[in-house]
């Protein structure tokens, strides 16, 4: 099987180095036989071809067993009509990730910014490919204009097509949890995208009787996490409120540099950090590159169910049961965290756990 890596931007190349010590250790123990294959993006590809994201990478890509994609520094790229392209956008509409996976979960030897006695074990069904997002909601042009210098308008995109498949895979992932899932929405005021998301929410509940269904308007959803995330099982929301939800739950459950995340397809996967590029660290060490390893993990997972792999599925959990066994020690941890590893060794810890 094969692997593209993406390094991209700031941490990117070191978070991903530091995860590869784990993948190599379990492509070796578990016999995965994974292949990489390098390619550049972001700034690298911007330097070499003139585009942060070149269409044949893309094209690639599906061909591909899984993808990891390093962090991305959006915010300094140019104009796109200059080359620089929204990477994460363009995997993710270019080989139709419509599933962004983020679980966050409480670690009872890490600090948390819950209060006291309360737990966390939730996962968030992130809707990818449209919504208030003006660089993949319309299929030619911008998502967003301004009549005048002083008005700016935003294009929102809600399908029926997207928002019952998302809730599908949300409903499927309930089943082999705790069978709860709470659709995230604001149709009290968006009556037409909003309402028609929990429409589709609704229909798809129905094939699943086995499973618990609520729904929350998205802003009472924020107070929930805070005050009670252990309500929660599986939340499935469009790609604006996903968004903004999930790097709550995980700096609630300790930190965003915890936060795994896939991004998939029915057909691929890639594996990406949940946070950003922190271009202020770069080159320091100081990264923390659990959310990387985490997210390779998760995709090794995928990869497991995907062509009922077990060794796959192994693979992921000794990934996962290492970080942990690693964070335990308050000496093994990056400084975000209170310890003082560095990037490179906190990686080589845990693939001598695996």
């Amino acid at each position: 099987m094969k692997i593209m890596v993406l390094p991209c931007d700031g941490i990117g190349p070191e978070i991903i180095g530091s995860s590869m010590a784990s993948l190599d250790k379990v492509n070796e123990k578990f016999s995965l036989s994974l292949e990489f294959d390098y390619e550049d993006a972001g700034f690298s590809s911007l330097e070499k071809h003139g585009t942060t994201l070149r269409e044949e990478v893309l094209t690639a890509a599906k061909e591909y067993d899984g993808i990891i994609l390093g962090t991305q520094s959006h915010a300094d790229y140019p104009a796109p009509e200059k080359g620089g392209r929204n990477v994460s956008a363009g995997f993710r509409v270019g080989l139709d990730l419509y599933a962004n996976v983020r679980p966050a979960r409480i670690r009872p030897f890490l600090p948390s910014s819950l209060p006291a006695g309360k737990t966390m074990d939730l996962v968030i069904m992130r809707e990818a490919t449209e919504g208030f997002y003006p660089d993949r909601n319309m299929s030619r042009g911008w998502g967003e204009v301004m009549p005048d210098p002083d008005m700016a308008l935003s294009i929102r995109k809600i399908t029926r097509h997207c928002s019952e498949r998302i809730a599908s895979r949300a409903f499927e992932l309930a089943m082999k949890r705790n069978r709860k899932v709470t659709a995230i929405h604001k149709a009290n005021s968006f009556h037409m995208t909003d309402g028609l998301f929990l429409e589709c929410v609704e229909k798809v509940a129905k094939d699943f009787p086995e499973v618990e269904y609520d729904d929350l308007l998205v802003d009472a959803a924020a107070a929930h996490l805070v005050r009670s995330p252990e309500r929660f099982d599986v939340l499935v929301a469009t790609n604006f409120y996903g968004d903004i939800l999930s790097d709550l739950a995980s700096e609630l459950s300790g930190s965003l540099g915890l936060a795994g995340s896939i991004m998939a397809s029915d057909t691929n996967c890639c594996a990406q950090a949940q946070h950003g590029s922190a271009p202020d660290i770069e080159g320091k060490g100081l990264a923390n590159p659990v959310s990387m390893i985490l997210s390779i993990a998760m995709l090794l997972d995928w990869i497991g169910e995907k062509h009922n792999k077990n060794n796959f599925n192994d693979a992921a959990t000794s990934m996962m049961n290492a970080v942990d066994t690693v964070l335990e020690d308050k000496d093994s941890r990056t400084p975000d965290l209170g310890g003082s590893n560095n990037t490179q060794a906190f990686g080589k810890l845990v693939a001598d756990a695996i």
